[in-house]
């Protein structure tokens, strides 16, 4: 069965992420408008994620190596891999993360 979620009324999770669409073994959510920080801690999730930046511009930490994300770029950040995220630009992305985060 096909299962829709529209990004305009999708629920917000906690860390400001809108939840989109979940199936058993894989979950989709966005980081919208995410404004510009340079304080978020290091973090590990259970889980793989795989994004594409839409807009904005942010560096990804992921076991000391930093990258710079930009509109049109893609990025991996492996289970169990300690990691933050510094916003420079406000960003919006969409991220994949099997299993489901969250």
């Amino acid at each position: 069965m096909a299962t829709k979620v529209s990004a305009r009324g999708a629920a917000e999770g906690p860390h400001g992420e809108i939840t989109l669409a979940r199936g058993e073994r894989l979950g989709m959510r966005m980081w919208r408008g995410e404004e510009p920080n340079s304080d978020k801690p290091m973090t590990t999730s259970p889980h793989e994620t795989v994004g594409y930046v839409i807009s904005g511009k942010a560096e990804l930490v992921v076991s000391g190596e930093t990258v710079t994300l930009a509109a049109g770029d893609s990025y991996v950040v492996p289970a169990g891999a300690e990691h933050t995220y510094r916003i420079l630009e406000t960003f919006t992305a969409v991220e994949a993360t099997a299993p489901p985060a969250g």
